[in-house]
């Protein structure tokens, strides 16, 4: 039963215990929701276990820790900083937006943060669902979860874990959707009408999450936003290689051992794994999901190409420069030569290829440097022709799917992150102010922020609403299909394309190491 005693403190009655909450900008917010009992001890890198619930009203008016992970004083130079949040291993909770606690029913939207799998927080005021919930009355909910070596870090087989089940950031999320299944009502929202979003690894999670069977009649629709579905996940055996790493550079030679570990010691062994497995080229990626043939049986996309997540609305998108995220301020590519890029691009295309396929990205930015050859190249292995393919995929099945490309450049950093990773965030959530810490918002025009915002985050509640993106203030949006192969392009003006990634799509059309 939900009670809402007055307007500053609204309460909410679960089976754990009753919940006080507050109320900003008109919204009513829980925050710090337990969904899942605390992963410490012996429940270090097992399974979400259901948490024992509390006694007498819980506060629910601040945020909880994050979850632990490194944090770079200062922030960098892309996104900036919030200053140093709360970290603790107890930090399986999750974050309630609602306009009103009652009966209403209203369509749900669950957001997974990302952060590479090693960083970030579904508690960041940049994710916070206030402008979701007051301007398209839904309930917004955002979620905590294990990342870095407590999330992703595969123990392998052990006495009480004998099939060698991994992926701890995955049982958290799956814990946390079958809490708002069960639980999302009592916040007037509906269980039956669910969109799960996320960005970045949060949009691999997402479509992890789509493709489990467990969830099969629990989400509605998804939406990823820059999913890096090229990158190559691991089985066990490469994965227990990593961890025999991770156990020298924690200065312990068991798992047992490293239980015992203190989580800021972890933290320490994280940045020495970083040093260790970064490649020249390639996005750094110390901690990867682990096909561990139990809680994931093949790559989230394989699962989506192959007709996993049948009837669940998908959108799907990019941007257009996401590699200039992570190398373009990077000293170190800055001179890199052609032969160097030509090399780097032989690995995934071949020897006999790669010559070709340097001059078609100079041909298609004109003046390009090496390393700008380098980044469209990344750009387009992890993110941009993977996505065509999944909206190829389920466009050829009949599956409704619509396909955006974000194209507004930044002129921060003398405009060389051009339209980078995660650049389109701040306009899916139309929430700037939340945003002032962030670098790579400088310059850009305030008319153009504030329009594209508009139509952005009015696709995405109309999209979550019922599966349908459209509003009147955009472009006819129509579902991707392999005839129009529509796409919706945002950028200062926003346009519907036909096969906006073509070149994209066809110089990779028989790539080795990427989805065909």
């Amino acid at each position: 039963m939900a009670l809402t005693p007055g307007p500053e403190h609204p309460l909410v009655d679960l089976p754990a215990g009753r919940l006080r909450g507050a109320v900003e900008g008109g919204v009513a917010v829980f925050r710090a929701v337990p969904y899942a009992a605390p992963p410490v001890g012996d429940l270090r890198w097992r399974p979400a276990r259901p948490h024992p619930g509390w006694s007498g009203t819980r506060d629910a008016t601040a945020d909880g820790p994050s979850a632990p992970q490194l944090y770079l004083e200062g922030g960098d130079p892309v996104l900036g900083s919030h200053g140093s949040p709360p970290f603790d291993e107890d930090c399986l909770t999750l974050d309630v937006w609602t306009p009103a606690v009652d009966e209403a029913r209203r369509p749900v939207l669950v957001w997974i943060h990302g952060g590479g799998f090693v960083s970030g927080s579904g508690s960041l005021p940049n994710y916070s669902g206030e402008t979701f919930a007051r301007n398209g009355d839904l309930v917004v909910v955002s979620v905590n979860y294990r990342i870095g070596p407590l999330g992703y870090l595969y123990t392998g087989p052990a006495e009480d874990n004998p099939e060698g089940a991994g992926n701890p950031w995955l049982s958290d999320q799956l814990a946390a959707l079958r809490w708002v299944a069960a639980h999302i009502a009592s916040f007037g929202g509906d269980p039956g009408n669910i969109t799960v979003a996320g960005q970045s690894g949060g949009a691999l999670s997402t479509a992890a999450l789509a493709g489990l069977p467990e969830t099969r009649g629990l989400i509605r629709r998804v939406i990823l936003q820059s999913p890096p579905f090229g990158l190559d996940l691991p089985g066990p055996d490469a994965c227990l290689e990593r961890t025999a790493a991770f156990l020298e550079l924690a200065g312990v030679k068991t798992v047992a051992e490293l239980r015992e570990v203190p989580w800021p010691a972890l933290m320490g062994a994280t940045g020495g794994l970083f040093a260790r497995t970064t490649r020249w080229g390639y996005w750094p990626t110390p901690f990867l999901p682990v096909i561990d043939g139990v809680t994931l049986t093949r790559h989230p996309v394989e699962s989506l190409l192959h007709g996993a997540a049948t009837g669940v609305d998908v959108m799907i998108g990019w941007t257009r420069e996401e590699a200039n995220f992570g190398f373009a301020l990077d000293a170190g590519y800055a001179t890199a030569g052609r032969e160097q890029v030509t090399a780097r691009i032989a690995e995934t295309l071949g020897a006999e290829a790669a010559p070709g396929v340097y001059a078609a990205y100079e041909r298609a930015r004109p003046g390009a440097r090496p390393v700008d050859v380098l980044m469209d190249l990344i750009t387009d292995e992890l993110f941009r022709v993977p996505a065509l393919r999944l909206a190829e995929a389920r466009a050829e099945s009949g599956q409704p799917v619509r396909a955006y490309q974000f194209d507004l450049p930044t002129p921060a950093h003398e405009g060389r992150l051009g339209a980078a990773h995660c650049l389109e965030l701040p306009f899916v959530f139309d929430n700037f102010d939340r945003w002032a810490h962030a670098p790579f918002l400088a310059g850009i025009d305030p008319a153009v922020r504030d329009g594209l915002a508009h139509i952005m985050h009015r696709a995405w509640i109309a999209f979550a609403r019922g599966g349908d993106p459209n509003h009147p203030a955009m472009p006819t949006w129509d579902p991707y299909d392999t005839d129009t192969r529509t796409t919706m392009r945002f950028d200062s003006v926003v346009t519907a394309l036909g096969d906006l990634a073509g070149d994209a799509r066809r110089l990779h059309g028989a790539a080795p190491g990427l989805f065909s």
